[in-house]
């Protein structure tokens, strides 16, 4: 892994109306030009992300939007991509050429109401300076204006010290995945089942990090295949501190792994880590509830082309149909699609998301809590439906203890 993955990067997104500088913005960030510039309105068609690295942060990522004055039918598609990326925008840079108009004011309510850190970017400041009406507007709207032009370089540093200052504390203050678990000298056991869909040559990404984090934590990882774990774990001398499998190879590994070593899943350590594990696990929790003919929305981060044994399109359907005793109707969601209206489905089940940053995940999350909807991940879904739920998460005393809670209520 030479670069940071997007789902670890503070994500920024740029919006405002057609042609008020948001790619020109961008380029005098970025310094080279990674999105195309033109007078004529309506240049940028999709959402454009650009990673890079901003002192003191580190690794962001840009999110280049459509205007939000798009018109016509494939406009209104434009300007929905663009409000999608609210989902996964960490801080806003609210882009206009010194007029407030009802989009910029329309944006800067939903961001407040969605608690996103907004900055308003006045541009294009060698032509004419703002309005001293504009900025009035604007005071309280957001927690910073800032006066640019792309053309003399007037206020890039300014945008460069509000988007450090207003990071939120939580990219900062992250402990990781495994952090709070493993220590130093810790011997952590990592089972990694190769499949047909692992990148060919490469581990798949969540098994990367976590292999990462367990060295910075100065601890030992030993990785194996599930076959092997029986003899690995005979011929070590001390007691694995922890042990993290594929959600795939669950069944077997629980039954090698002795009762007094905690053991859990990649994704629970994600479920954990992207999102938020106790509403995660009370949603697993709902399984219970699904009867024959309940629609459930899958949704995978990863737009991969599934093939063979696919875990979120042929195997959690499969044994959550084993388990409800009759056919269930899935639906399937890929990258960053996802159903606004939740009302139709009785469960969401939500990938690893090692390819979505914290925000995105739980947007989900909040969007399904405001629907009523549970929503949970394949790893707590893999670990319900094969019955060894409470086994996966050993590491968490306070999520065994809801589980006894919520089964005996």
């Amino acid at each position: 892994m030479k670069i940071a993955p997007t789902g670890v990067r503070l994500h920024i997104g740029l919006f405002g109306r057609r042609n008020v500088g948001k790619s020109s913005l961008l380029n005098a960030l970025a310094g080279q030009d990674v999105s195309i510039v033109s007078d004529v309105p309506g240049t940028t068609t999709d959402v454009v992300g650009k990673p890079m690295e901003l002192k003191p942060i580190g690794p962001v990522l840009f999110l280049d939007t459509a205007g939000l004055d798009d018109v016509g039918t494939l406009g209104g598609k434009r300007v929905q991509r663009s409000l999608q990326a609210l989902d996964r925008t960490d801080i806003a840079l609210v882009l206009t050429d010194g007029q407030v108009t009802e989009f910029e004011t329309e944006l800067l309510a939903e961001l407040s109401r969605r608690k996103i850190p907004r900055i308003i970017v006045f541009t294009k400041s060698d032509l004419a300076p703002p309005a001293e009406s504009a900025l009035t507007a604007v005071r309280f709207a957001a927690e910073t204006a800032v006066v640019t032009s792309t053309v003399t370089g007037e206020g890039m540093g300014a945008v460069r010290e509000a988007l450090v200052r207003h990071a939120p504390a939580e990219f900062f203050d992250n402990q990781g995945i495994l952090a709070d678990l493993v220590g130093p000298g810790d011997v952590v056991i990592l089972v990694v089942p190769i499949d047909l869909e692992a990148p060919k040559g490469r581990l798949i990404l969540p098994q990367v990090q976590v292999l990462r984090e367990v060295l910075d934590c100065d601890a030992r990882a030993v990785v194996v295949k599930e076959r092997e774990l029986g003899d690995t774990l005979g011929i070590l001398t001390r007691k694995p501190r922890l042990v993290v499998t594929d959600s795939q190879a669950i069944l077997k590994v629980s039954a090698d792994v002795p009762p007094d070593v905690p053991l859990t899943g990649f994704s629970v350590l994600f479920a954990r880590w992207k999102g938020d594990l106790e509403s995660l696990v009370r949603g697993t929790l709902t399984i219970e509830t699904l009867r024959p003919g309940d629609k459930v929305l899958v949704a995978e981060a990863c737009s991969h082309h599934p093939i063979g044994e696919d875990i979120g399109r042929i195997k959690i359907p499969r044994w959550l149909t084993q388990y409800v005793g009759g056919d269930l109707r899935f639906t399937h969601v890929q990258g960053h699609d996802f159903s606004e209206d939740l009302a139709e489905y009785k469960l969401v089940i939500m990938c690893g998301a090692c390819m979505q940053n914290r925000r995105e995940v739980l947007t989900r999350i909040m969007r399904a809590k405001e629907q009523g909807v549970p929503v949970a991940n394949y790893g707590l879904v893999i670990a319900y439906s094969l019955g060894v739920l409470d086994r996966m998460l050993s590491p968490f005393p306070g999520m065994q203890d809801l589980v006894r809670r919520e089964r005996r209520r």
